[in-house]
């Protein structure tokens, strides 16, 4: 890692790099980059300071010198004149301080002396100011900063520039933490840099030579919180078959260890033992049993000194503490320090006091010394109880413990095969990927090629899912192995729903729940799901009672999460916005005992899409950012695109053009084998086109969903919403006959099946567009089309959708000169837009009413102004805004919903008007917040 390329940081840099590159001429600002220790901080300010074109001042808070009056200033100008010892005025140390730094500017820099590369750079930095850059301000002396935030409040115009780091929580109760945090609230730019992604670490250790998988990434991630200087300190110092090995414990970095041991050595025994139990009850354990196990009398007193020592924190509610170490890394340096004896001992002990029994085989796997039978057997016992319950977490664990201790090759060899099984059912898709080569080495049987196939769905690779499935099934004994065939065909249920193939998708999960039982969890997770194909064949009512069914008998656990999900998932279809939001958010927890993360990015995914519905725009992006995050930290690319379309959709209609393209960028980066894939991500192209009146780009995106080998998947209108936009499109190019093949065929099948009100509404608006576009005659059918959209969507949450049918129904009215009828309607489309922040429809809402006229042409007591020769009318201006924007004649005659040569017209007139002669004569002259140029 350089200064000048921070792994991980460019867009945190660029931010920096803008607001010090500032003119002079802005006066002083402040930045300030926190974030936890060893994060990268100093790394950001490096790489900023080299990007400087001006003078650049360095200092470093060091606590050996923070008792030191003056010690940072001293570093940055040296002696400004002051006796920091004596002069207790912060407001004189300011100016003394501003007139050297101003000083030390025109020299080029306090210590510097001119080299060519100054002469070179002269011009380039004439303009910059004097960027002063104090890291670990934590550690600063009080007086030096003190003349810091004076500086800032008292000379407000200097040409200076603040970059400043502290530490999360790095300040204490001191006068020196009071000036540290004054300077902090006076930031004009707060980053807190957070854990490296994915891609960074990655990018960090093939940096060192070294690749990583996609699942030691993430381990990597995991174990050091994401910080680079723990990352990287790991990477020089493993071995290289540290990252080949996804069983074994990663250590932790010398410096960390060397920092434990002398924590641990500074404790009082009581102290000492109870951080030593707490690294083996790790992720966190009782305090009650944690004492106990540290054979502490006085736990609260040995509480404090650990927690003093920044070695242990506490948590959890009154009356249920739980201790925990300070992260990953220190619990490996504690467990090192007890050593190989004394951790074995302790995990003996542990055994003894847990109380649940799955606990305790942990605990005993954890002291075993090599094969054991017996312990094996007990683990694959307590594994078939979770996995019952659907806690496929547990199961995982348990089953990856027992295929270590087996010492027969069939046991392990099955074992591992059900522990990748279980790993694809909780959704850590990275660690499944780390067994996977020793599974794909195994022999063949069902239960293997299930799992691969389980595999290939979650990673969105649907041809190879299938033809793992397919294998499966060709080669199991349904009578001899009706467990298996049972689970076979619960997968086959996930490959169809991902398909969109509804009547399979029922077969196949009858299938499950007949082979193995309606209570196993093959048979709750199919039945979780069968009802979403039922909706999709329009048995809308069937559904509903199987899955009132299946909340009345799986009430809790990680099963009762896939009925949340099915029973949101429905709501949804059905324009049941707020109780879809409800179930969907008991869904989207992982804190159900062995929840899964495939089950939660399914919820979070479709949440996203209620959120969005109701015009939650806010929330909405934040489900979704936060689904796409847990996509990248499971490795599950099947929700990708649906929660990208999301967010595609919100930047859009925000005006966002950048994030709506970096949101599509990922969408599109997800393979495309499936119809749950592909139909999101083609619908998130078409709303960017959309967005930009292109109406080709939005047939070009939509006109795959009209393949009939794709009629199935994409039939249920409450799912996915694409006939209206491309009819849309459609007649916005003229082809009308295409458009009402389309939606005439679409709504006999919505008609016949009772489709939602929501689907009916668009179905209406698109019919309206089409009649308008027939000419004037049919006016009274596009009118009455309209009036159907809003009578469907009254009293209906769903303010997106009726802000969308106000602004084309007033958009048609006034295409058909009927101006006063369409205003009212315009004005209630532009609030219904504003309210929710679609600033992109407000903009169109408010140039189709300046288009319209009817507002303000009116002079004193409701007489008609005068309007002169040289005035644009309303039209003319809403021409002039667009091509003075840069659109094209067809660009503008899309937005406005004219004829091309309609547009020509007006800008011909707009010339003569104005007395310009070109487009960029327009442009050059255009102000469109006057009435003319």
């Amino acid at each position: 890692m350089t200064a000048r390329d921070p792994v991980g940081r460019d867009a945190e840099v660029a931010q920096l790099v803008e607001l010090v590159r500032l003119p002079r001429d802005r006066g002083m600002s402040v930045a300030l980059v926190t974030g936890p220790p060893r994060v990268g901080r100093s790394t950001v300010l490096d790489a900023v300071a080299a990007q400087h074109d001006g003078p650049v001042l360095r200092a470093h808070g060091l606590p050996w010198e923070s008792a030191r009056p003056g010690a940072v200033l001293d570093q940055l100008v040296g002696s400004v004149g002051l006796d920091l010892d004596t002069d207790a005025d912060p407001i004189a140390a300011a100016t003394r301080l501003r007139d050297a730094l101003v000083a030390g500017d025109a020299a080029g820099a306090p210590g510097r002396g001119p080299s060519p590369a100054d002469d070179a750079d002269a011009a380039a930095g004439e303009d910059a100011a004097v960027l002063v850059v104090v890291d670990d301000l934590h550690r600063a002396d009080a007086e030096s900063l003190q003349a810091l935030a004076s500086l800032r409040r008292h000379h407000p115009d200097a040409a200076v520039r603040l970059l400043l780091s502290i530490p999360t929580g790095g300040a204490s109760h001191t006068e020196s933490a009071a000036a540290s945090g004054l300077l902090a609230d006076l930031a004009d730019l707060r980053i807190e840099l957070g854990p490296l992604d994915a891609d960074a670490v990655a990018a960090l250790a093939a940096r060192r030579g070294i690749a990583l998988a996609p699942w030691a990434v993430e381990r990597l991630r995991a174990h050091t919180g994401g910080r680079p200087g723990p990352i990287a300190a790991l990477l020089a110092e493993s071995e290289p078959a540290t990252w080949a090995e996804p069983a074994g414990e990663l250590p932790a970095p010398a410096g960390t260890t060397a920092d434990v041991r002398r924590r641990l050595g500074d404790l009082a025994p009581p102290a000492r033992r109870l951080v030593e139990a707490a690294g083996v009850l790790q992720p966190d354990g009782g305090l009650a049993l944690t004492g106990e196990l540290a054979q502490v009398d006085d736990v609260w007193s040995a509480v404090d000194a650990a927690v003093a020592s920044g070695l242990l924190r506490v948590a959890g509610p009154p009356g249920a503490p739980r201790v925990r170490l300070s992260d990953p890394m220190v619990a490996a340096a504690v467990r090192a320090q007890v050593g190989t004896a004394g951790v074995r001992a302790l995990h003996l002990r542990a055994a003894e006091l847990v109380a649940d029994p799955a606990d305790a085989l942990t605990h005993r796997v954890a002291a075993a010394a090599g094969p054991d039978d017996t312990l094996a057997h007990e683990l694959d016992d307590a594994a078939e109880t979770f996995a019952a319950q659907g806690a496929w977490g547990r199961t995982a664990a348990l089953l990856a413990d027992a295929s270590r201790l087996s010492s027969g090759r069939r046991e392990r060899e099955s074992r591992l095969t059900r522990a990748v099984d279980a790993l694809v059912g909780a959704g850590d898709v990275h660690a499944a990927l780390a067994l996977l080569p020793e599974v794909e080495s195994l022999r063949e049987t069902p239960l293997r090629d299930a799992v691969l196939g389980y595999l290939a769905i979650l990673r969105g690779r649907g041809v190879d899912a299938h033809a793992q499935l397919d294998r499966a099934w060709a080669i199991v004994n349904a009578d001899r192995e009706p467990a298996t065939a049972a689970l076979i065909s619960q997968r086959f249920v996930l490959d169809a729903l991902c398909r969109g193939a509804w009547t399979e998708l029922v077969t196949w999960a009858d299938r499950a729940v007949a082979l193995g039982g309606a209570e196993s969890a093959e048979g709750v997770e199919s039945a979780a799901i069968r009802g979403l194909g039922l909706v999709a064949g329009g048995e809308i009512a069937e559904a509903r009672r199987a899955y009132a069914g299946l909340r009345e008998t799986v009430r809790h656990g990680a099963q009762a999460q896939r009925v949340l999900l099915g029973t949101g998932w429905l709501l949804l279809a059905t324009d049941e916005v707020a109780a879809a939001r409800a179930a969907l958010e008991r869904a989207v927890p992982l804190s159900h005992h062995g929840g899964s993360t495939r089950i939660s990015l399914w919820a979070r995914a479709w949440l996203a899409r209620a959120q969005f519905r109701s015009g939650d725009w806010d929330e909405a992006v934040r489900t979704a950012t936060e689904g796409l995050d847990l996509v990248d930290a499971s490795g599950i690319v099947l929700t990708r695109p649906l929660l990208g379309w999301t967010l595609v959709q919100v930047h859009t209609l925000r005006g966002d053009d950048e994030a709506a393209l970096h949101a599509l960028r990922g969408t599109e980066s997800a393979p495309q084998d499936y119809a749950t894939m592909r139909v999101p991500t083609l619908l998130a192209r078409a709303a960017l086109a959309e967005a930009r009146s292109d109406h080709e780009g939005v047939v070009a995106a939509l006109t795959p969903l009209t393949d009939p080998l794709l009629a199935e998947a994409v039939s249920e209108p409450g799912y996915w919403p694409w006939v209206e936009p491309l009819v849309s499109a459609l007649v916005g190019l003229g082809r009308l006959a295409e458009a009402s093949d389309l939606l005439t065929a679409t709504e006999e099948r919505v008609g016949a099946r009772g489709g939602p009100p929501s689907a009916v509404a668009r179905l209406a608006r698109a019919r309206g567009r089409l009649e308008a576009a027939r000419g004037n005659g049919n006016l009274a059918a596009a009118r009455e089309a309209f009036e159907t959209a809003l009578e469907q969507l009254a009293g209906t949450p769903l303010r997106v959708e009726r802000a969308h049918t106000l602004f084309a129904f007033g958009q048609v009215l006034r295409r058909a000169g009927k101006r006063g009828d369409a205003d009212p309607l315009l004005t209630a489309a532009r609030d219904g837009y504003a309210a929710i922040g679609a600033r992109a429809c407000v903009e169109r809402c408010e140039r189709e009413l300046r288009a319209g006229g009817v507002r303000g042409r009116s002079g004193p007591e409701g007489a008609r102004a005068e309007r002169a020769p040289t005035d644009l009318t309303p039209q003319e201006r809403a021409v002039a805004d667009l091509v003075a924007q840069g659109r094209s004649n067809r660009e503008a005659a899309d937005v406005l919903f004219l004829s091309t040569k309609t547009v020509q017209y007006h800008l011909t007139r707009i010339y003569a008007k104005l007395g310009v002669r070109s487009r960029t004569e327009l442009a050059a002259q255009w102000d469109p917040t006057t009435e003319h140029p």
